[in-house]
């Protein structure tokens, strides 16, 4: 797949799923000033590369797009209010995230914690509900694959904050990474295959895939913290090394890094394997993963 069709495939899957995302904020009947919030860290950014990982993962069993975007919403929102979380001054201090005001600096630091609650709830919210799919033990396993993925991510977050009083060992810092980052990315491959009905090897594989993901992302986004600009990354660079983080980076450097990022795509390929061609996409998104410069 040429990098062109990739990144048309991605504009426009953000596109649907931005689309599906304002028409369910549009519809709560909550304070104005809180679906504002909300609106503001879930919309008008972001590639929503997780929505598509739970589309693209559907799509080798057969699922149409359209039956898999309520879910990848769904899992895009717990992604949004992390980030919403993340960026407050008591966790990272962070003033811009794709290149706007994060929410705590557009509103104030407790509306910003509030809407990152309502979006974690809407989330669940969204997958409970019998439009997402008519079958409720299908709609059940997605709320506990979603459940495990988003307190995955807190205790990964934990780490972190952990690592920037006590520098993490090697292992120490996978953990951490294939927890805060890597988790949602491992889940939206696995929703995928609930989705799909996946039998256990299937939906193994996609776990793999989903796990080498995840640390493509996280150790892309290590290196390009300390190798991009803010007006590049659309958030604020060189917070890592700033904040004391423990990271690949740090520890081993640049050249070290990469090498693992390397080894991380190979694995993700090498789990997709059994799904021949069908898995082109996901293969490029792995690559994406990887190569990206934002």
């Amino acid at each position: 797949m040429t990098q062109s069709l990739l990144s048309q495939a991605i504009a426009d899957y953000a596109q649907q799923t931005e689309t599906f995302l304002a028409s369910r904020l549009a519809g709560l009947a909550a304070p104005h000033r809180l679906v504002s919030a909300m609106r503001h860290g879930s919309l008008n950014g972001g590639k929503r590369l997780r929505p598509l990982l739970v589309r693209q993962s559907a799509a080798l069993f057969g699922v149409a797009p359209e039956k898999s975007l309520a879910t990848g919403a769904a899992l895009e929102l717990v992604h949004c209010y992390s980030l919403v979380h993340d960026d407050l001054p008591d966790m990272d201090n962070d003033e811009m995230r794709r290149g706007k005001p994060t929410v705590w600096k557009a509103f104030d630091p407790a509306l910003a914690i509030l809407a990152g609650d309502a979006l974690l709830t809407e989330a669940f919210a969204l997958l409970s509900d019998p439009q997402t799919h008519p079958d409720p033990a299908i709609r059940a396993e997605l709320v506990a694959a979603l459940s495990l993925g988003a307190r995955q991510m807190v205790e990964g977050q934990v780490l972190d904050i952990e690592g920037e009083t006590a520098a993490l060992d090697e292992e120490a810092i996978f953990k951490m990474q294939a927890l805060k980052t890597g988790a949602l990315i491992r889940t939206g491959a696995e929703m995928g295959a609930i989705l799909g009905q996946a039998d256990h090897k299937q939906r193994a594989e996609l776990l793999r895939y989903g796990v080498s993901a995840g640390l493509a992302f996280q150790i892309a986004d290590d290196i390009l913290d300390v190798t991009a600009s803010s007006a590049q990354l659309g958030k604020t660079a060189g917070k890592d090394a700033a904040q004391n983080k423990s990271t690949i980076v740090a520890l081993r450097g640049i050249d070290a890094a990469r090498e693992i990022l390397n080894g991380a795509v190979a694995q993700g390929l090498q789990a997709l394997e059994q799904f021949g061609t069908e898995a082109d996409m996901l293969r490029a998104l792995i690559r994406h993963f990887a190569t990206r410069e934002n």
